[in-house]
């Protein structure tokens, strides 16, 4: 399936849950390595970046098995990895382990697909040699060679809004000598301090300066805390979410979608646009808020994305734009730099993509500028470049226009969302693949 064709749609009708949340399930199998005991997960994502990041955590001895509907992980001694890592498309899973690795005294390699070798690593290599790593690595990016290290801690300011440099930092600091502290001046995605936590890290989250000043305090011994619950992802769910509000004539329910204060931004600036977005049944899954979102079909208007919100939804910027295309006026987000540096240039594909359906926008370094008010053409191509993001939204634009969209490199949406096809042709979407 590397190609396929978005076809304009009548209406998007019924209820589907999306995948489990992605940055949860890589960091649930990788704490469950680490820790003493049997973790058991439910809903685990079963999607390409996950199942790269279990495949690296068995190279060094650690089980990890499907048992029925949950996966099992259980914790103890490491070995050496007899090859290189191979991790796929997966960023998160890379820059985690080369954190979780460091200072456990097992080498390894690390390599990827095209797009992930070209990624920058610098971002988590940086820290974590001043923390005592020695590594080598092709001028920052991949391969990566970790090599056995005693790491001291380390008092970390982050230099840009980044969970996963957060995070390496800090499972790094597991390994250390002595206490790690990281400032977050803008607060990100904060799944690893709640599950270190869940785990029985030592660890501290103060308010400080506008952001948090997190605390870890090394000797703690991380303990399985028996079954985790992975929810819906809401990057995920911001597809069906703006397939739905751009529609004519839709409504649907996405069950599950976990609701962290950090990870709604797609939720807030669609709602600041006037979409129809209710919130049923809010309870708590695996330690996070979650709620069934209805969206129904709405009249949007046009947005202002400031460089603030941007950390909050940096996963989302693509399909947001598609829904800027459909919205009245013109909008503009600010502070993209950090798309420029994700599975593809997503600020330059995202503007390709809107090129593509006819749509008049304009770009800089780090801002874009989308003119909407009218129903876009369609009939483009987009080649997704290894960016499965990029691919989806592609796909929910043409079902909003007046001519199809086309996709290749299709094949890259099984990385996050391997049924994203079947679940929006479940709720009337006509996408075909060939």
């Amino acid at each position: 399936m590397s190609r396929m064709t978005s076809h304009p749609a009548a209406a998007l009708n019924g209820e589907a849950r999306v995948p489990s949340d992605k940055s949860m399930s890589h960091r649930a199998l990788m704490f469950g390595a680490i820790a003493e005991g049997v973790t058991r997960i439910t809903d685990l994502l079963e999607a390409g970046d996950v199942m790269s990041t279990a495949t690296a955590l068995r190279a060094f001895g650690v089980s990890i098995e499907r048992e029925g509907a949950e996966w099992v992980v259980r914790g103890g001694a490491w070995s050496d990895p007899e090859r290189a890592l191979d991790l796929g498309n997966a960023g998160t899973g890379v820059r985690l382990l080369m954190g979780l690795i460091s200072g456990r005294g097992h080498p390894a390699t690390f390599v990827g697909d095209p797009s992930l070798m070209r990624r920058p690593m610098g971002r988590v290599l940086d820290p974590l040699a001043e923390m005592g790593l020695e590594f080598e690595s092709h001028d920052g990016r991949l391969p990566v060679t970790i090599k056995p290290s005693a790491l001291k801690g380390i008092d970390y300011e982050l230099p840009m809004a980044s969970a996963q440099v957060k995070s390496a930092v800090l499972l790094a600091g597991l390994s250390a000598s002595d206490t790690v502290t990281v400032f977050e001046p803008v607060p990100v995605r904060d799944h690893t301090e709640r599950m270190l936590k869940a785990f029985g890290a030592d660890l501290t989250v103060e308010p400080h300066q506008g952001g948090n000043l997190i605390t870890l305090k090394p000797g703690a011994t991380l303990k399985a805390p028996g079954l985790l619950a992975i929810p819906a992802d809401p990057s995920s769910a911001a597809f069906p979410m703006v397939a739905a509000s751009i529609v004519e004539g839709s409504s649907v329910r996405l069950p599950e979608v976990m609701l962290n204060p950090l990870r709604t931004g797609i939720i807030k600036a669609l709602r600041a646009m006037g979409a129809s977005i209710e919130e049923l049944d809010r309870r708590t899954i695996g330690g996070e808020d979650v709620a069934d979102l209805r969206v129904t079909a709405s009249a949007l208007k046009a947005i202002h994305v400031p460089p603030a919100d941007v950390p909050d939804m940096i996963d989302e910027i693509p399909v947001l734009a598609v829904a800027a295309a459909f919205a009245e006026g013109t909008s503009r987000f600010d502070g993209l730099h950090e798309l420029t540096v994700k599975e593809s240039d997503r600020l330059a594909a995202t503007a390709r993509l809107l090129t593509a359906a006819g749509v008049t926008c304009r770009t800089g370094d780090d801002w874009l500028e989308i003119e909407g008010g009218q129903q876009p053409q369609g009939g483009g191509t987009v080649d997704t470049d290894h960016d499965h993001r990029i691919g989806m939204a592609t796909l929910v634009m043409g079902l909003a226009t007046k001519e199809p969209m086309h996709v290749t490199g299709a094949d890259a949406i099984a990385t996050s969302f391997p049924s994203f096809r079947s679940l929006m042709n479940d709720l009337g979407a006509k996408i075909d693949a060939s």
